[in-house]
């Protein structure tokens, strides 16, 4: 198998493994936790190799795994204080971590490779030259820890998946019905701390971050139901993945910052063109709404003038700007959008309601 498609093969484990549990870090607004916990582990790293004094230590995943509950915990203790917001406590605890890990590094481990930005934007290029064998199959270690890591996830999300939509859309109701939705928040977040960790070697934790997040934010705004923003936010972070990659090709530039990049446009463009969220999409249902209230309008005058004296002079095209009061092009827009429909019939430039103009005019009246 070529380097290429490796690359593309961990590309696609990793964001698959981010986007699952990411979903629930976007609906719980806890998308910076992700940002947090991927910096905040590294003293967890640390402290595991300096224990084990093995970079290739499962250890290592477990230490940060440990600091990454440790951070959510300071976060919640902090919280409950009453005196910090959620986003203030994070902003304390990780840059805390953050520091004591690159001390560590600093102070004791300065002679190893073990480099604060090769974890912090990773080289996805290099991942195919680490490898194992399993089962006389020769694949990248990357591809092994996060397929692993990926199992772990589908597992936790299939199994737990009525107790995480419960505790996540009302944690309260999830107490009462004898679940414990403090510490499946908290396994949730050791699966955070363990993604990262895992992704760490071959992406790093800017794209660990684009990827838990992104991505399902972009499913957020086209789903309202989870099975559906799970597997959406899996697509969707695949597509980043192997679009990033042949970006990172076309512009001959750093893959995972690419691949970061590539997040990022698929959000934006699912924001802005998503079929009933996206902002073109409301855009034109507020012209919508703003015709037809201005049709409505339209039928309510005529239909308050039908028969009256005054509807030679109230009932035409050219003074209707001067009657309602509307600038001439809503006042055009109104008489063609009420044309269009077959609710109103010009007579010589005077407008007459038809028999479900005159209708439509009665039921507008009632729901005003």
């Amino acid at each position: 198998m070529s380097a290429s498609i490796e690359i593309q093969i961990i590309a696609v484990l990793v964001a698959v493994a981010c986007a699952l549990p990411g979903v629930f870090l976007v609906l719980r607004q806890l998308a910076m936790m992700s940002d947090a916990i991927s910096h905040a582990i590294l003293p967890g790293i640390v402290i595991a190799f300096l224990l084990t004094e093995d970079l290739s230590s499962p250890l290592l995943i477990l230490g940060a795994a440990a600091a990454g509950v440790a951070t959510v915990a300071l976060v919640e203790l902090l919280r409950k204080t009453g005196l910090l917001k959620e986003d203030a406590a994070i902003g304390i605890v990780f840059p805390a971590f953050f520091s004591i890990g690159v001390i560590l590094i600093a102070r004791f481990a300065s002679d190893v490779h073990l480099d604060v930005d090769a974890v912090l934007l990773g080289e996805l290029a290099f991942a195919p030259f680490d490898r194992v064998v399993l089962a006389s199959i020769d694949v990248p270690k990357a591809t092994l820890v996060m397929a692993s890591i990926l199992m772990l996830n589908v597992v936790f999300v299939g199994l737990f998946f009525k107790e995480l939509k419960l505790a996540t859309f009302d944690s309260a109701l999830a107490a009462t019905l004898g679940f414990t939705p403090v510490l499946l928040h908290y396994v949730l977040m050791g699966l955070v701390s363990t993604t990262a960790v895992g992704a760490f070697d071959a992406v790093g934790s800017i794209l660990v971050v684009a990827l838990m997040v992104a991505p399902p934010a972009a499913a957020y705004v086209l789903t309202q139901r989870l099975a559906s923003m799970l597997w959406m936010s899996a697509a969707l972070g695949a597509i980043s993945a192997v679009g990033g990659y042949w970006m990172a090709r076309w512009l001959d530039a750093s893959i995972a910052g690419s691949m970061a990049s590539t997040a990022g446009l698929v959000f934006l463009l699912v924001l802005a063109f998503a079929p009933e969220r996206g902002l073109v999409s409301r855009v034109r249902q507020q012209n919508r709404q703003r015709q037809v209230f201005a049709r409505d309008m339209l039928l309510i005058h005529l239909y308050h003038h039908e028969g009256l004296p005054e509807a030679e002079q109230e009932c035409r095209v050219e003074h209707l700007q001067d009657h309602l009061r509307w600038e001439r092009d809503i006042a055009m827009m109104a008489v063609r959008t009420a044309k269009r429909a077959g609710y109103v019939q010009d007579h010589a430039g005077l407008m007459k309601l038809s028999d479900s103009g005159r209708e439509q005019a009665r039921h507008a009246l009632v729901h005003i």
